[in-house]
């Protein structure tokens, strides 16, 4: 079974950090585009980041640029999301994808996880 597991959500303070984790299971997905988007209450999912399938090219949404790095250990089959000088406006579930491309469309993306909740008070 294929499958993406979010892992590392919670409860934090404005400016703090956080680590989102994705662990891959059921086959490798070292040759895909791997995403993160995000929900917030009331809002479409949106993009947030992508990390090519070499780890070396990444795309963020304006919004998260110089505070969020996407990473990822193709060894562990695992993609990371490090968050820093966290805003309210950042509370959402983060889902991490699989996908074909490096793109900010949710379209291009066939595997997703479950999601972490990330709450960011102010």
């Amino acid at each position: 079974q294929v499958q993406l597991v979010e892992s590392g959500g919670g409860l934090v303070q404005a400016g703090g950090s956080l680590r989102l984790s994705c662990a891959a299971s059921g086959r490798t997905f070292s040759r895909n585009a791997m995403g993160w988007f995000r929900q917030a209450p009331g809002k479409e999912r949106e993009f947030v980041a992508v990390i090519g399938w070499s780890g070396g090219s990444t795309f963020y949404t304006d919004s998260v640029k110089g505070r969020f790095t996407i990473s990822r250990d193709k060894a562990k089959n695992t993609v990371y999301l490090q968050m820093n000088s966290l805003k309210p406006e950042d509370t959402a579930v983060y889902y991490c994808a699989a996908g074909r491309a490096m793109v900010p469309m949710r379209g291009e993306y066939d595997v997703w996880g479950q999601g972490t909740q990330v709450t960011v008070s102010s």
